[in-house]
């Protein structure tokens, strides 16, 4: 009996030590597993929210302008013809372009192509009809192309390219994205409403939104361009009969060049604000006839010689076509523009850049 006791203690004690012995492993892991879920929440991308104040690391930049971006900066292009006979000025809308591109259209007269993306007027125009080498430049920016007419040869030549437009002969006033004015004279009267652009863009399959490559602008007191020239005044001569001659003075408050056509400011017909800007850059090109209306052709690929005025200075530079976008080169090297607005003028080679362009 004696014996049989000592072995039921001597069970006792040792089942006493095992449990013991599980109950401080259940302890050590129940210490341990904190650790591992935190580290698993860290590998699924589950760690602490950050504080509801911190600053955003990144905000957007308007591409076209270079300028501090209000809200999202991803919206559409919105690249529009505008008439520059003289029936058509003052113009609506081209103050609030971020870049005009100006061209000869037929004879000496002289078309804007504008594009929109940081503001948006309420309507822009005059619009007039369509030029291959303007919407190859829309292309360049992803651009919706907004225009009001052209010849078949021309509209077909626009469907093949793959662009994306808006013809205000398909729309036309119909209140919601063209208009007929009625203190201008058909064909100077049609109007292009970008309010309306969003339910036609939408209807025809057109994207709203796309990230686009911003053109080149310097930071703050940055700049690779050499020898400059200061200039007060800059005159750009299309034609002399009939008269088509550009000038742009620039005015050491804003910073800007203020343009002009035929010794009249180029202004809103509502405000009388002029146009101003901080860039005008003017380049030659091949320009080449092609029929008895004297529509041309115009060489955007080949590059050339060309002018970079910015801060009241003018440069001498090249221009290259990059990726569909007619840019600045100084000794083969990229050079940028000043954040702003900028104002492009293609002249022909002959007579030449040299002969077309006069400054002081």
């Amino acid at each position: 009996m004696k014996q049989m006791k000592k072995h039921v203690m001597i069970l006792f004690v040792i089942l006493l030590l095992a449990a013991c012995s599980n109950n401080q492993e259940a302890g050590e892991q129940q210490t341990e597993e904190p650790d591992q879920q935190e580290e698993t929440d860290e590998q699924n991308g589950e760690s602490e929210p950050p504080e509801e104040n911190e600053e955003p690391t990144h905000e957007g930049v308007y591409p076209l302008t270079g300028e501090q971006a209000k809200g999202n900066a991803d919206n559409r292009v919105l690249a529009v013809m505008v008439n520059n006979l003289s029936k058509a000025r003052p113009q609506t809308g081209l103050t609030k372009a971020d870049i005009v591109y100006e061209a000869l259209a037929e004879g000496t007269i002289t078309r804007f192509l504008a594009m929109y993306h940081s503001n948006s007027p309420e309507e822009i125009g005059p619009v007039r009809s369509a030029r291959p080498y303007f919407f190859q430049l829309a292309a360049g920016m992803d651009a919706l192309y907004t225009y009001h007419g052209a010849s078949h040869a021309i509209n077909q030549q626009l469907v093949n390219s793959g662009v994306e437009f808006l013809n205000g002969s398909t729309y036309d006033n119909d209140g919601k994205l063209f208009k007929r004015v009625p203190y201008r004279e058909a064909p100077h009267d049609s109007y292009v409403l970008p309010g309306g652009v969003s339910d036609v863009a939408e209807a025809k399959g057109y994207a709203l939104e796309n990230e686009i490559e911003p053109l080149p602008f310097a930071s703050e007191g940055e700049t690779k361009l050499q020898n400059g020239q200061s200039v007060s005044n800059v005159e750009i001569v299309y034609a002399q009969s009939p008269q088509n001659i550009v000038s742009y003075h620039y005015d050491e408050t804003s910073g800007k060049f203020a343009r002009s056509s035929d010794g009249q400011p180029t202004a809103e017909y509502h405000t009388d604000e002029q146009v101003a800007v901080e860039n005008v850059f003017i380049v030659e090109t091949g320009h080449q006839i092609v029929d008895d209306a004297g529509r041309r052709e115009i060489d955007l690929t080949s590059g050339g010689e060309g002018y970079l005025l910015q801060k009241g200075k003018l440069y001498e530079v090249n221009w290259q076509n990059t990726d569909g976008r007619i840019l600045p080169y100084q000794d083969g090297e990229p050079v940028s523009f000043v954040p702003g607005q900028t104002w492009v003028n293609i002249v022909p080679e002959n007579p030449g850049i040299e002969q077309s362009i006069s400054v002081n």
